[in-house]
């Protein structure tokens, strides 16, 4: 092989793992903002679990997070705003990334 060829395969292989650990980082996100959500809602045991799988499968209607804000703020009706919803979404994942890169 050829150095450009191993700095393409390079190119590659960082670009899946890249897509992965974003993959992986927006689900734990949106389990941890289930269970933001899930407390405002006063939900416990067994439906805390229900209701964060919800949110995560909300992240699959389309690309970005506008799908699960939506869910959330119909959801939460009253007892966040949205800007709230957002800022919990930003905080939480800050909150991931370090314990990603933490865990390595």
């Amino acid at each position: 092989m050829t150095t450009f060829d191993d700095r393409e395969n390079a190119f590659e292989s960082k670009y899946a793992h890249d897509a992965e650990m974003a993959f992986k980082a927006a689900a734990r996100r949106n389990k941890a903002l289930g269970a933001w959500a899930a407390g405002l809602l006063g939900l416990t045991g067994d439906a805390v679990g229900a209701y964060q799988m919800a949110v995560i499968t909300a992240d699959f209607e389309e690309d970005g997070d506008e799908d699960v804000v939506r869910k959330l703020v119909k959801d939460l009706d009253g007892k966040a705003t949205e800007a709230e919803i957002r800022a919990q979404m930003v905080a939480i994942m800050r909150e991931v990334k370090a314990k990603m890169v933490s865990e390595g």
